[in-house]
């Protein structure tokens, strides 16, 4: 006799159906979020969160949180042609990583036609400079932090007069896009930039809060609270904008 005909015993309750697929799905969501009803309001507002270290073309540890460059950018295409996404909500929280893959995170979020807003909560450090403020507004957390340091290579490096043009031509690709969508200067950008004495163990600086709005960095001081308020009046005056053409 198989399991499927065994007759059940006195104690044996028949379970209603779907029992076994909804407590899985409790027990993912304890598992991935440590609660086990997740919300899931209607939205028209798209959170795109950059945690950890940015992974590029080189997989990192395991035990790393990081945040995938392929598996971002499907998100931001599916963002820009989903007509119910009217805006894009960019959370950071990350210590840098890979310099091509952030800066092209950055490039097709400051190409995306839909209003995008920033928020630095934490710390965004390194190449999360140019995602923060390749949003149309970014705000940053009191307490958080922003590190600003020359790029470096990992691995073999050959010891030629190219190697540190090719490490030169990209600082300055990181340099042109961080003043083209911030108001700060490229003169202080790289003022900070190689600064000396702040950093233990490499040039630069860390800038805390108001005096990345002080620098131009950052547009404001602010939370989570402000970040969707300017990012539903920018969705408004888009709407306003689209009405004003088609007539």
């Amino acid at each position: 006799m198989n399991e499927a005909s065994k007759p059940l015993t006195g104690g044996e309750q028949p379970g209603p159906a779907g029992d076994d697929s909804r407590g899985s799905a409790a027990v993912e969501s304890v598992v991935q979020l440590g609660q086990t009803a997740v919300p899931t309001p209607e939205s028209n507002i798209f959170c795109l969160t950059i945690i950890g270290q940015i992974e590029g073309h080189m997989m990192l540890p395991p035990q790393n949180k990081t945040t995938k460059y392929e598996h971002v950018i499907p998100q931001l295409v599916a963002a820009e042609q989903n007509p119910k996404i009217e805006g894009l909500l960019i959370v950071l929280n990350t210590v840098g990583g890979d310099v091509e893959a952030g800066l092209a995170i950055a490039e097709m979020i400051a190409s995306m036609s839909k209003p995008k807003v920033a928020i630095v909560l934490g710390g965004g450090h390194s190449i999360g400079v140019p995602i923060a403020v390749s949003a149309d507004y970014t705000l940053i957390a009191e307490t958080a932090t922003m590190t600003i340091h020359p790029i470096r290579l990992n691995g073999l490096i050959i010891g030629v007069p190219q190697t540190f043009e090719y490490l030169e031509k990209m600082q300055e690709r990181v340099t042109k896009f961080v003043t083209r969508h911030s108001k700060i200067s490229e003169e202080t950008f790289k003022e900070l930039m190689f600064r000396m004495g702040q950093l233990t163990r490499d040039i630069g600086t860390t800038v805390i809060g108001s005096d990345a709005v002080k620098h131009g960095l950052i547009d404001e001081v602010g939370g989570l609270g402000e970040a969707l308020r300017v990012l539903n009046r920018l969705i408004v005056e888009r709407k306003m904008a689209k009405g004003a053409s088609l007539q």
